[in-house]
């Protein structure tokens, strides 16, 4: 069983600098007492390589997808890489998969997204059937997936080991809770901008946003909590920024987690924001260490 720990770090920072670095930025997370590690997947590195790099260079640091793109790999692939990863490192990495978005896959990738909820149980069913004849786990390990509508989070519930929703506000955490029910893990992400000056900390989040409000996905995942066109436009309305991102201190990014605890949360990935999205936020890591770990 994979230990997720209360909370983690959500990074893409990774790609940004060599693969040596990433090894010790890792490293770093693990003394800074940070359980989990989540690596995106886009057009950078490859996940699973990576992801097997960065477990070398820890002892205790789980990884995990956030997420792999199905449509990247077929799904014996998926499942044996993940069978291979648990052998190497048991316990030590989650599988995320998500369905990504039509300009990632359609236009990049060459794929059909005309269904992407079908391909998704399709996938899970051919993974549950992959064949596996090397030395490893006879079950595969738990799989999240990228879920934010009510169909896949179901889905999530019924056939995978839970959720990781990206991008959402607390309010989505309660309701994914109700559909999963008790037990699944729900892992939101939350999007944290460590600046007391309100008006800067709103337009550094804003700068973080607006790839995603870019994606229908998660626009149409936003209008099912009373988001609307005018929250969308222009970056973002104050009310969208505050939901999507915890602006402030370290106590307000840590009221923000503590609210999706009570929401019905069992992991939150933290990721830091920052005017510069490639450069490393160390010094945000290290301070949101003392106050969520």
């Amino acid at each position: 069983m994979v230990e997720l720990g209360r909370v983690g770090i959500w990074t893409g920072v990774l790609d940004a600098v060599p693969s040596v670095e990433a090894q010790r930025i890792a490293g770093r997370l693990e003394e800074l007492g940070f359980p989990t590690l989540w690596i995106p997947e886009t057009v950078g590195r490859d996940p699973f390589v990576t992801a097997a790099l960065l477990l070398s260079a820890t002892t205790g640091l789980t990884i995990a997808t956030g997420i792999a793109n199905i449509y990247a790999r077929d799904a014996v692939t998926m499942a044996n890489t993940q069978r291979t990863l648990d052998e190497a490192f048991p316990g030590r990495f989650l599988l995320g998969l998500g369905v990504s978005h039509h300009h990632l896959v359609d236009r990049v990738r060459h794929h059909d997204y005309s269904r992407p909820y079908s391909r998704m149980v399709e996938y899970l069913d051919a993974m549950e059937g992959a064949i596996f004849l090397a030395v490893g786990p006879e079950q595969r390990p738990p799989t999240v997936l990228a879920a934010l509508g009510p169909k896949m989070l179901q889905l999530a519930g019924e056939r995978a080991g839970g959720a990781h929703p990206y991008f959402v506000p607390v309010e989505h955490t309660a309701r994914a809770r109700q559909i999963l029910g008790p037990g699944p893990i729900l892992a939101p992400e939350q999007m944290v901008v460590l600046d007391t000056d309100r008006a800067r900390a709103r337009e550094t989040a804003r700068k973080g946003m607006a790839v995603y409000l870019r994606a229908p996905n998660y626009v149409n995942n936003l209008e099912r909590f009373g988001f609307t066109d005018d929250d969308v436009a222009d970056g973002g309305s104050d009310r969208l920024v505050d939901a999507i991102v915890a602006c402030g201190d370290v106590d307000a990014a840590r009221a923000r987690v503590d609210q999706h605890f009570d929401a019905g949360a069992s992991h939150v990935c933290v990721q830091v924001l920052q005017d510069d999205p490639r450069a490393v936020p160390e010094a945000a890591w290290r301070d949101l260490a003392a106050a969520l770990t």
